[in-house]
């Protein structure tokens, strides 16, 4: 999941973005996170604006990334793919889920994405998409 996904689940928690992250709890899907992107969610999801939407204090926002981190399976980067993207923030995203050998990578900004995942065999589709799909 890309950084707005994490931070979507965060602030909405009946929403698309949450229940992947439920599912990942149970065991159902796999969230993949590499050392840079655990930075990078934790560096988002303490921002005053998302905390305030959220109605999180400071704590509880580390806590919800903590247990996200917990959830997640460690991918080491072993390559690095860049540059494939047309924004550059999104590289450590890519790099994670290349790495990680996923096929499924989820994002509200499947449009950034282009068509560099499909090179690696991976599929980009937006949170509701992807809860539909597990569902199934």
């Amino acid at each position: 999941m890309d950084t707005d996904a994490i931070v979507a689940a965060m602030r909405s928690p009946t929403g698309a973005s949450a229940a992947i992250i439920r599912k990942a709890r149970l065991g159902k899907v796999a969230l993949l996170l590499s050392v840079p992107l655990a930075m990078e969610y934790e560096a988002v999801c303490v921002r005053p604006e998302h905390q305030l939407a959220a109605g999180l204090s400071e704590q509880e926002v580390r806590i919800f990334v903590d247990a996200v981190i917990a959830i997640a399976e460690p991918v080491k980067i072993h390559y690095l793919w860049r540059p494939q993207l047309r924004d550059p923030s999104d590289e450590m995203v890519l790099e994670t889920a290349v790495n990680g050998r996923a096929n499924l990578l989820i994002t509200f900004n499947v449009r950034d994405y282009g068509t560099a995942p499909a090179r690696f065999g991976i599929e980009v589709m937006r949170p509701r998409e992807a809860v539909e799909r597990i569902s199934k």
